[in-house]
């Protein structure tokens, strides 16, 4: 049987693979040197390999990973445990905290040429973004006991018996990374008995060079698989060709991008300034409904557009448009009580996934003490020595708890304000708005966007009544806005749960055209 007839890994392998890399994504917030999350990285992909329900089905066993010392890309080397003689290789990409700074990330206002391919000798290497060929560097340098990834497939493939498959996939900055990766690995001499076979699947990836690049991607001796999935509502696939597309999104209910988001998108759309960029090969697309959506942001406003942005990218969501079983979440904090006091206080942590070498940090401080997990959504520590207002955050092997605005902890001081929800969400200039949260004062004010409202009626600890106040919103101005409460000299976070839209004043169509 040839190569080419083995039956490859199915898009929902690839994909899992895919999302098994952000394992471990980031380090620890009190400090984490890169061989210690390194560690926890393999710990953490061991045992979302070992998972039978997951599309992997526990099949996979991990042969090699290495992080980058700046923690910017990450690769690991899988095989699989069953007849199929099968090899992947996974690219994580750069970690971002936004879609922006994720598209920003790749450095593409500047191109280099692609010397790594093989080309004739009469025509020029391929060119691709300078960020691109940066990241594809540092992953082909960067090892793990001074082994590299070439190394390792080497070795793999030394031992395989005959006709191997290589699989190269990646999602987002990994998927893109792969299409790098996949047809430099190609051009190398393989040890063994026969030469290994290559297939390539990428998720949500951006391009990572022009049109001569796209073609030599596509083109060349045959894939055993070369597939490219797309969500057509995620904005980082358009990218570097029809960023500009977003402007037009969301359908159904939003939500819309107003004039302010349609800024941000058109300065994202410039960073290629004159090159040209394509992607390689045509999209396989996902969700053309738009019925996968976060319901959770649907309003008119930067802030929405980029949190549903963030979703349609994400690695679940892909997951689910392919219909296949997501990978171990990450550990969540939902809560601590109490959020003040000083150090020694007992603190219960509310959450999920408080399983798997769990350790807690305040803020940038390593809790040392004893840690009591009472079930997968409980643990019980005291607060260590610190100061100020710190986030609590927990880690295991599986990753860190993103830091939300009901896990903070106050020193010696008054606990954090917070607002939790606002009726009605929309409404005119005198609407009476109620607002609840938790540790109102009774000196708090209240203000739409930037315009302090007037009249508060305080019902401390946890109710504000208040009229929508006027001149909030006109003309250039968002009409979703943030609802704020000072109180005993906090300001209170941002988000979904406090925002209030008043009457759309004026259309984008209605706006100048020099600001379209």
């Amino acid at each position: 049987m040839s190569a080419q007839q083995i039956t490859p890994a199915t898009k929902q392998v690839a994909m899992t693979l895919a999302a098994i890399a952000a394992t471990a994504a980031t380090p620890r917030p009190s400090g984490e040197s890169v061989a210690e999350q390194c560690a926890r990285m393999i710990l953490g992909i061991n045992q979302q390999l070992t998972v039978p329900l997951l599309a992997t089905q526990g099949g996979w066993s991990l042969v090699w990973a290495a992080l980058s010392e700046d923690n910017a890309n990450m690769a690991y080397l899988a095989k699989t445990n069953d007849r199929f003689n099968q090899f992947a290789v996974v690219l994580r990409g750069t970690v971002a905290s936004s879609v922006t700074d994720l598209l920003e990330d790749l450095d593409v206002g500047t191109v280099v040429p692609f010397t790594a391919l093989r080309t004739s000798s009469n025509t020029a290497p391929p060119y691709v973004s300078k960020g691109a060929m940066e990241a594809f560097c540092q992953i082909m340098a960067m090892s793990t006991q001074g082994i590299t990834l070439v190394q390792a497939l080497a070795g793999a493939l030394a031992s395989a018996p005959p006709n191997p498959t290589v699989l190269v996939t990646g999602h987002s900055l990994g998927g893109c990374l792969a299409t790098m990766v996949a047809p430099y690995l190609r051009t190398l001499t393989w040890p063994g008995s026969s030469a290994p076979a290559f297939g390539l699947y990428t998720f949500a990836a951006p391009t990572a060079g022009g049109p001569d690049f796209a073609k030599y991607v596509s083109s060349g001796p045959s894939w055993v698989v070369n597939e490219r999935y797309v969500n057509n509502y995620d904005v980082v696939p358009l990218a570097w060709t029809s960023v500009d597309t977003a402007k037009s999104w969301y359908p159904d209910g939003g939500p819309a991008a107003d004039f302010d988001t349609k800024a941000v998108i058109s300065a994202i759309a410039g960073l290629p300034g004159p090159n040209k960029y394509a992607q390689p090969g045509p999209a396989i697309p996902l969700n053309p409904n738009y019925d996968t959506r976060n319901t959770a942001v649907m309003r008119k406003s930067v802030q929405d557009f980029m949190a549903q942005a963030a979703y349609q990218h994400s690695n679940d969501v892909y997951l689910r448009l392919l219909q296949a079983p997501a990978v171990l979440p990450g550990p969540v904090v939902t809560g601590i009580e109490p959020n003040a006091g000083q150090a020694g206080f007992q603190v219960t942590v509310s959450g999920s996934g408080f399983t798997g070498g769990v350790a807690v940090d305040f803020g940038p401080v390593a809790y040392t003490g004893p840690i009591i997990v009472e079930d997968d959504s409980t643990i019980t520590v005291w607060a260590p020595p610190g100061i100020g207002v710190v986030d609590v955050r927990v880690t295991t092997r599986l990753g860190t708890s993103p830091a939300v605005p009901t896990a903070q902890f106050a020193y010696d001081g008054p606990p954090p304000v917070l607002v939790t929800g606002i009726n009605p969400t929309r409404g005119k200039s005198g609407t009476q708005v109620t607002i609840s949260g938790v540790n109102f004062t009774a000196d708090a004010t209240v203000s739409f966007g930037s315009v302090q409202a007037t009249g508060a009626l305080v019902a401390p600890p946890s109710t504000i009544t208040v009229n929508a106040p006027s001149g909030v919103t006109g003309p250039d101005k968002p009409s979703t806005v943030n609802v704020t409460v000072l109180s005993n000299g906090y300001s209170s976070p941002s988000g979904p749960a406090d925002e209030y839209s008043y009457p759309d004043l004026a259309s984008d169509e209605e706006r100048r055209p020099e600001e379209q």
